[in-house]
């Protein structure tokens, strides 16, 4: 978005060096944003997202199988490793199989950034930042209608996502049901 008049500080992204508002969401393999959360302050850390989101403590509560093992979402660096949260392994000294691991799940990672690109690509309204004017406009309200008219093109037309993994979306009426 573009600079604010006030608050200029709270969503200033000094890593990006941009003026925002962050999101946190879920891809899943059929190329649905199932779980969006946001908006907040450019400058909060992922991990602060994540924290408020309450997701974890959901998954925590819903996501296991019979015999009591998590079902895990992958997350960029940034977020803390948890039973239901898997990042990439840190450090100098990895083994093989660490280095394998970071490599496979960096092309899963690729695959759910393709979804935030579409966002960007099919709804010009989400990417022009002089028009997105804190206090002005919707802005968190423009990246969430973005997010799910993205979902609903994804049950019309497929995405690179869910040709990746071979799952496919489902129709428009079972996702809006």
């Amino acid at each position: 978005m573009c600079k604010p008049q006030v608050h200029q500080r709270e969503v200033y992204n000094g890593h990006k060096r941009v003026h925002a508002l962050k999101f946190q969401s879920v891809v899943t393999p059929n190329g649905l944003i199932a779980n969006l959360f946001g908006p907040m302050p450019g400058r909060r850390h992922d991990a602060a997202l994540l924290n408020a989101s309450g997701l974890m403590d959901y998954m925590e509560a819903n996501m296991n199988t019979q015999d009591g093992r998590p079902f895990c979402v992958y997350g960029d660096p940034a977020y803390p490793l948890r039973p239901h949260l898997q990042r990439p392994h840190r450090g100098q000294r990895l083994t093989a199989a660490q280095q394998q691991h970071n490599t496979d799940m960096s092309r899963v990672r690729q695959a759910v950034e393709w979804q935030f690109g579409k966002i960007v690509s099919l709804w010009a309204f989400v990417d022009f930042a002089n028009n997105l004017k804190l206090n002005l406009s919707p802005v968190g309200k423009l990246y969430r209608l973005g997010a799910l008219l993205t979902n609903c093109h994804a049950c019309l037309y497929g995405n690179q996502t869910s040709d990746y993994f071979g799952l496919n979306p489902p129709s428009l009426d079972e996702y809006l049901y």
